[in-house]
């Protein structure tokens, strides 16, 4: 599969890896450029380009980047394309974003809003990048991590979840993007490590 992932830090950066360690074509961008991306793609294999050239191919698109910066992200880029959301709202990095202060607007649903046509599902964003990078297991393994995926397109909302079970964690479907502040920080399984039924009794669990 062709995968853009935007954003090369904790996410994004491991994301690059591991997807590409399985053998998908792996591009990635960042907002400094493809020259500050070699060392990354020369460890990975993965390809960097620029944002046009890393997205416009994509079957998948992972954006991995501090929420501040996607209403900078040029939405028609990303008309038709399956976004991956990987992101969350950090206030005191991100400044003060009313509705999601109050949490009346999951930030799923708030980046959905600024890439109008994208068909946007929400994972990746309650796991730490190290136990991403390393503590995948087959399906099937006792206590195997679960991680929540949500969105309101079936059918994107099934490709991320083989790509989850795929780096070897089993995958939990959340729900709409509406409901996916069940999994954004300061909820039970932001952070938590659950396997599958953890994760949905800390999904029913939340509490806005």
């Amino acid at each position: 599969m062709e995968i853009g992932i935007i954003g090369s830090g904790h996410i994004g950066g491991t994301l690059t890896r591991r997807l590409s360690s399985l053998g998908h074509d792996v591009a990635v961008t960042n907002s400094r450029g493809p020259q500050s991306l070699t060392d990354l793609a020369a460890e990975s294999g993965a390809r960097a380009g620029t944002l046009e050239e890393v997205v416009q191919g994509a079957e998948v698109v992972v954006v991995a980047i501090p929420l501040k910066a996607v209403p900078q992200l040029p939405a028609a880029l990303f008309d038709g394309k399956l976004v991956v959301d990987a992101n969350n709202y950090y206030p005191q990095r991100d400044g003060d974003v009313a509705e999601l202060l109050d949490r009346s607007l999951s930030s799923s649903r708030w980046t959905a809003d600024h890439l109008k046509g994208a068909r946007v599902v929400k994972a990746f964003n309650n796991i730490q990048a190290a136990h991403l990078m390393d503590q995948g297991k087959p399906a099937g393994t006792a206590g195997r991590i679960a991680l929540p995926v949500a969105g309101d397109d079936a059918d994107a909302k099934q490709v991320v979840m083989g790509l989850v079970d795929e780096l070897g964690f089993d995958a939990v479907d959340a729900g709409t993007l509406d409901e996916s502040w069940r999994q954004q920080p300061d909820t039970p399984v932001y952070g938590t490590d659950r396997d599958a039924d953890g994760v949905r009794e800390g999904l029913a669990a939340a509490r806005p």
